[in-house]
């Protein structure tokens, strides 16, 4: 069995050191992987990813990413991803990647992703430029997390992405706001390449869990909304994912 350790929407910066850390120390007897869902900082800042990665620095268990809209806003994502690479943090965005756990291939595909809505209350890229802007942004980040899905040589595969691919991990959040927090493309995407699980944040006052269309698992592991510093999920050698477990610190 693979443990998954996952949580997204840290925003770490001025005050949160220490923060994560007790968590971190038993990691590596809990989980086989770290999965960091997105939103790492609170506003993009080269100091606010610094803390979280002196924390994050020397973990044993190999660590992957995808930024978040946090990240992005002070447009120095790729200095946070350097400085989160430099601790040995993998970050993906329309990548791919394949670990080796205990002789077991997983292969993790990752995406920001972004919004548009769901079916039924979704948007489309007609009319004004901003909007074909928009939803051609959500298009263009799904179709690379498809070609990253089905690029995977893995034995299990999951889809790494901030924002939700479904609306059923997002019950609770007002309904307005459904299209800023995730689009149905995403969802297509991954059920057209296949996977055994997809995790993402974005969503606080959301809900847990959740299925693609297809039937994929889908968990939401916001930390205002798991209230831990990770959850850990347990993959099967039926590719089942057991109920979850948390991790370190309320």
């Amino acid at each position: 069995m693979i443990r998954i350790a996952a949580v997204g929407d840290l925003h770490y910066g001025e005050g949160s050191q220490g923060i994560l850390k007790p968590g971190l120390e038993h990691l590596p007897d809990r989980a086989d992987l770290l999965l960091l869902a997105g939103d790492l900082t609170r506003r993009g800042k080269p100091e606010e990813v610094q803390v979280l990665a002196d924390e994050l620095r020397g973990v044993s268990i190999p660590m992957i990413a995808v930024l978040g809209n946090h990240d992005y806003h002070s447009g120095h994502e790729a200095e946070v991803r350097r400085l989160l690479e430099g601790a040995g943090v993998r970050v993906l965005e329309g990548e791919g990647t394949t670990v080796d756990l205990e002789g077991v291939r997983v292969g993790i595909a990752g995406t920001k992703g972004f919004g548009g809505g769901f079916r039924g209350a979704h948007g489309s890229d007609f009319g004004e430029p901003e909007m074909k802007a928009f939803v051609g942004h959500t298009k263009m980040l799904s179709n690379r997390l498809a070609r990253a899905l089905a690029g995977l040589d893995a034995d299990l595969r999951i889809a790494l992405l901030h924002y939700s691919p479904i609306e059923g991990t997002l019950e609770g959040e007002r309904l307005e706001i459904y299209p800023f927090l995730g689009s149905y493309l995403m969802a297509e995407a991954v059920d057209n390449a296949g996977a055994d699980l997809v995790v993402h944040g974005h969503a606080h006052h959301g809900t847990e869990k959740g299925r693609t269309p297809a039937g994929i698992p889908v968990r939401n592991v916001a930390q205002p909304l798991i209230r831990h510093a990770y959850n850990i999920y347990t993959l099967n050698a039926h590719r089942e994912v057991l109920a979850a477990a948390a991790g370190g610190i309320s």
